[in-house]
């Protein structure tokens, strides 16, 4: 049997686990240990095993995953996401829909704080959507808002998705989480006029509030939200100046983080320790993911099905952007499916070979990638950061309603990307300024 055949059957295989609900990490490292086999025979199987898993884990720039991950929950236990939506509530409830353009902006600022879509959705979603509840918002604008605004964690940097992705493209992580920043800030910007639209062409979407704020109340709410720009000053500004490596920015974030639940009195043992075991937990789960993903690419090289593939493209002479329509088309589909690690790490070891025969930026690929996996996390009939929502809400709104609040949001992507595509500077600027 060729290369080629237990390569296009191993991946049909894959795809039928997939559909059987097999957990992603199993079934990619099952497909490819037993492809390897068939392929080269047991040592050459057994092997791959034995030392793909340790070069993987010990990879020097996955150490800002933890990182990352114990920095956000840190800011979590420390009541950041509190002290961000009050803030942003006084000031933007006059607006109309005032508290889910609060509730958008709030999750982008916690999101510079966390780096994961499904924290930031989770946080929010507990202060902002009783509160929008409350005061008449319709169901499916407030639900919407919120699990739509968390997909900005993956995003705008630090980013747990741009890690990954740059470290199995062997791009610079401090580039990528730069390229993401813009990116970021425009999404958050056409959800914002998207909502402000949708309720002054619409009022019952969203009743004006009818509470008096006074400067005061304003001034003494940004008082409390100063640790947000320090986190972000700290991680950000060292990778972007070039005095910390991404790895030594992530261990920058998660001191800071600890040093400000300290001077908030937030820092206990209670809250130190679940903040470890979220780390931990979340940690393992995407290194799992990871290490299947790594040893399907050494599968496919074994097979050969990259090459093929690379001359496929060659001689229907694809262009650049036709390349990338026909991923973004991929990632529509599979995103409906798979949580975001495993869809970006199932689907980069066949398009990287594609990329690199046309000679696309993989920086700007990557920030592509991620606004995908986004829209990924927001379709049915797995779009985790509804289900995050739902799990919030409980009983008082239907997850139809959920996914019905989305679509707009979903629109909204579509004029992101199409942008993103369009004019790849969007991106890249903030790269090239970096020393």
């Amino acid at each position: 049997m060729d290369g080629l055949t237990v390569g296009f059957g191993a991946l049909v295989i894959l795809l039928l686990l997939l559909a059987a609900r097999v957990p992603i990490a199993i079934a990619l490292a099952t497909v490819s240990i037993a492809g390897i086999w068939i392929l080269r025979g047991f040592n050459a199987a057994f092997g791959t095993l034995g030392s793909m898993p340790f070069d993987f884990a010990a990879s020097w720039s996955l150490s800002a995953v933890p990182m990352f991950l114990f920095m956000g929950a840190i800011a979590y236990h420390m009541g950041l996401t509190g002290s961000l939506y009050n803030a942003a509530r006084l000031w933007l409830n006059k607006m109309p829909g005032g508290l889910a353009v609060a509730s958008n902006f709030a999750s982008a600022g916690f999101a510079a704080a966390s780096g994961s879509s499904l924290a930031t959705t989770a946080a929010m979603g507990r202060l902002a959507i009783p509160e929008m509840l409350k005061f008449g918002y319709d169901k499916a604008l407030a639900t919407g808002t919120i699990a739509a605004a968390g997909t900005l964690g993956a995003l705008i940097p630090p980013s747990i998705a741009f890690v990954i992705y740059g470290w199995f493209t062997q791009q610079p992580i401090g580039a990528l989480l730069m390229a993401g920043f813009i990116p970021g800030l425009l999404t958050a910007a056409v959800y914002t006029l998207m909502i402000v639209g949708r309720c002054l062409a619409n009022p019952h979407l969203a009743p004006k509030i009818k509470i008096e704020v006074t400067t005061k109340q304003k001034l003494d709410a940004l008082k409390e939200v100063w640790p947000t720009p320090l986190l972000i000053l700290g991680v950000i500004g060292s990778i972007y100046t070039g005095i910390a490596t991404p790895t030594e920015a992530g261990a920058i974030g998660a001191a800071l983080a600890m040093i400000i639940g300290a001077i908030k009195s937030q820092l206990n043992w209670k809250n130190f320790s679940n903040s470890v075991l979220e780390a931990l937990r979340t940690t393992s789960s995407i290194f799992f993911i990871a290490i299947g993903a790594v040893l399907l690419t050494r599968f496919l090289a074994m097979a050969g099905l990259p090459g093929y593939l690379a001359e496929i493209v060659t001689e229907l002479n694809l262009g650049p952007i036709m390349l990338i329509l026909a991923m973004v088309v991929v990632y529509v589909l599979l995103g409906m499916f798979l949580d975001p690690i495993g869809l970006m790490l199932l689907t980069l070891p066949i398009f990287l070979p594609l990329f690199d025969v046309l000679d696309i930026n993989l920086i700007w690929v990557g920030v592509i990638v991620v606004k995908m996996i986004e829209v990924g996390l927001l379709t049915p009939p797995v779009g985790l950061n509804a289900y995050v929502v739902k799990g919030v809400v409980g009983d008082a709104v239907p997850l139809t309603t959920i996914f019905r609040g989305l679509t707009w949001f979903l629109a909204c992507e579509v004029v992101v990307i199409g942008l993103i595509i369009a004019y790849p500077q969007i991106s890249l600027w903030l790269p090239s300024l970096m020393r």
